[in-house]
């Protein structure tokens, strides 16, 4: 008998464009959603929801701003607390698009993600990063039913903003690469298709013109990229495809740092270490990371160095179901040493 193969959700709306949000109305119409709820943070209520009201006059739309310090059960306490609706969204960073989709999977309901920023790839994921007993914890929940990225808005992102969301889609690269490493060792089993839209969403984007990272190609490309990237999640059923070592490292910082920085910008470098530590494509990392100013950006505000050191050594502590280079001590020890060696590294990684 035939496989006939597995059903993929991927996004029914995908919007990322100028000027997109102003068609919010006509989208909602289009698939038939009457009643809808918009889910807000504090500067993207005070910024956008003015505008939105004003733009969606012919269906019924409510709005609700939320404290980006909710935790998971304080979430579910306002998912059930709400009225049915046709749709959740969320418009905003990463936090608030986290909680949209969370309430809306709750609730069973299509969630339309609106992000502000291109900083990391939760807009377009299955899953996400919420506070369950005072700690980020990644939760599950569903590929967004849209994606509405109007390139107006995020082109005045600030630039810390923009250069995460490069360090987190560069991250595919090396993630790949610890995946395949990990199926060679019998802990998992790779998926084609997720690692052709990995790799594709990763290989288009560094094509790009790099001169100006305001300009409309770049920032769609940017956006387009990240968005293949989570939904490659969704086709392996994990986050392999897109999150890797240089994710647990980062997560590590997380939990230790005294002052965590961006999870893009984290991300970025530990990408760039990982590419050391595998021999792998260094050349393409320098190449992006130079020409669009992320190094440059790093050594303004360096890492700490212990504390990078001892989140390297926590890092498989992180995903202990994983087997990435760094699961071994062999390459934790390449890493550490790297840093004391590599020269961009120790630019980015000094003693305070």
């Amino acid at each position: 008998m035939a496989n006939e193969g597995m059903s993929i959700p991927i996004p029914d709306v995908l919007e990322i464009d100028h000027g997109v949000l102003g068609q919010l109305e006509s989208i909602l119409k289009k698939h038939r959603f009457q009643r809808a709820i918009i889910l807000f943070d504090s500067f993207s209520s005070e910024h956008y929801q003015g505008r939105i009201i004003e733009n969606t006059s012919g269906v019924s739309v409510d709005c609700l701003t939320l404290d980006l310090t909710s935790s998971i059960y304080d979430l579910i306490d306002k998912a059930f607390q709400l009225d049915r609706y046709d749709v959740v969204l969320a418009i905003g960073g990463g936090s608030i698009i986290d909680f949209g989709k969370y309430v809306a999977f709750s609730r069973r309901t299509p969630f339309i993600s609106i992000p502000i920023s291109p900083s990391n790839d939760g807009f377009a994921s299955s899953n996400c990063s919420l506070f369950v007993n005072g700690k980020k914890t990644t939760v599950p929940a569903k590929v967004p039913y849209g994606i509405i990225a109007d390139l107006s808005i995020i082109q005045h992102a600030p630039t810390p903003f923009i250069l995460a969301g490069i360090g987190d889609l560069m991250s595919n690269i090396t993630a790949l690469y610890d995946w395949a490493f990990e199926e060679k060792h019998g802990y998992s089993q790779g998926n084609a298709f997720a690692t052709m839209l990995s790799k594709k969403a990763v290989n288009s984007f560094i094509r790009t013109p790099m001169d100006d990272l305001r300009q409309k190609i770049f920032l769609k490309e940017l956006m387009s990229s990240l968005t293949m990237g989570g939904i490659s999640t969704v086709i392996s059923g994990n986050s392999a495809p897109i999150s890797g070592a240089e994710h647990m490292i980062s997560h590590a910082l997380d939990k230790t740092s005294k002052n965590p920085q961006m999870h893009g910008i984290q991300v970025g470098v530990c990408t760039y270490l990982m590419s050391l530590v595998h021999e792998h494509r260094v050349e393409r990392m320098v190449k992006v990371f130079s020409r669009t100013g992320f190094f440059e950006h790093v050594k303004q505000t360096p890492f700490d160095r212990d504390e990078f050191i001892h989140a390297i050594d926590l890092a498989p502590s992180m995903k202990p179901t994983r087997y990435t280079y760094l699961h071994e001590r062999k390459y934790r020890e390449k890493a550490k040493q790297l840093i004391e060696t590599d020269p961009y590294l120790k630019e980015m990684i000094k003693n305070p």
